[in-house]
């Protein structure tokens, strides 16, 4: 592990039954960064956080954090991270400021610090005024920002988020991503899965693309996309046009292609061009966008449904 590394993981393997739900994977996280996973359904990145916090026993492979190995030294691992679950698991018996006291006990931190320090991260998360009320009282986002707050309580190094945005109106969605920005800005690293891939590019230095258990792909947010997919999107709707006399129209540029239903998505560096030379086609809708994460989820990963 060098200097600047935080986590590594070596052949990584999670087994239950006879599904493998992580095959052999190999990573490594560095300090003060925010690293995402990204996957569809099932496709193993819970599982893989769930073996970072040392809530799952790994199968196979080598797992370390700040050079301790997961297997042997779970109690000092588990003292340095904050877990935001993807599950909402509050106290619904305590009221606000009493959860995170509460909590505090896990680490032994005494009554009277913890009290400060949940005083100061309600009022980091915008819930100072909620300090008093029931958890049955608060808005789906506030909880999310509870859990944050709840997972702050031992100041930790390493923070790990399970889509810790799922289901929040965007003013919620962008309150919490101000609030990790700060958190990376402080020095603590943070570690993502996310379905937002909006989120992954806003929030994360790198990304690994995980599924059925593999890493795809790996890398900052913006390399990955040009590099896989190029810098561009033009989207064509078809009605009654061929796909194929439309495709040989473009046979001078260099672009790459994917039809999925109705829709005929060109990738390129030089969308402009292709705009250009399909004016004469008659579609219901024609876009011309950046590229961005999803384009190359949905590449890697498909567009079927995952049960």
């Amino acid at each position: 592990m060098s200097s600047s590394e935080i986590i590594t993981a070596k052949n990584l393997t999670k087994v239950y039954g006879k599904t493998i739900a992580v095959s052999g994977i190999s990573f490594s996280i560095n300090r003060g960064e925010c690293y995402g996973f990204l996957g569809p359904n099932g496709a193993g990145k819970t599982t893989t956080m769930k073996m970072i916090h040392c809530f799952s026993p790994m199968t196979a492979g080598k797992l370390t954090v700040t050079e301790m190995d997961v297997r042997r030294e779970q109690r000092k691992i588990k003292a340095i991270m904050g877990v935001v679950p993807q599950e909402e698991n509050l106290d619904p018996d305590l009221k606000v400021l009493k959860n995170l006291i509460v909590y505090a006990r896990y680490f032994d931190i005494p009554v009277k610090t913890a009290e400060e320090r949940a005083i100061e991260l309600l009022n980091f998360l915008q819930l100072k005024d909620k300090m008093n009320s029931k958890i049955g009282e608060l808005s789906g986002g506030m909880k999310r920002r509870l859990l944050i707050a709840r997972s702050l309580i031992n100041n930790p190094k390493i923070l790990i988020l399970d889509e810790p945005t799922t289901g929040l109106d965007p003013q919620a969605r962008h309150l919490i991503w101000q609030r990790l920005r700060l958190l990376k800005k402080n020095g603590i690293t943070m570690i993502l899965t996310t379905h937002y891939m909006e989120e992954a590019s806003q929030l994360c230095d790198r990304v690994a693309i995980i599924d059925k258990g593999k890493i795809l792909t790996e890398g900052e947010p913006k390399k990955l996309v040009a590099d896989n997919i190029g810098t561009e999107v033009v989207e064509i709707r078809l009605e009654d046009e061929n796909q194929e006399a439309i495709l040989e129209q473009l046979n001078e540029f260099n672009f790459t292609y994917e039809r999925a239903g109705d829709t005929l998505y060109l990738f390129s560096n030089n969308g402009k061009e292709l705009l250009h030379s399909i004016v004469d086609v008659k579609h219901s809708q024609l876009l011309h966008r950046p590229a961005t994460m999803e384009d190359l989820f949905l590449k890697l990963t498909g567009r079927g449904l995952r049960e």
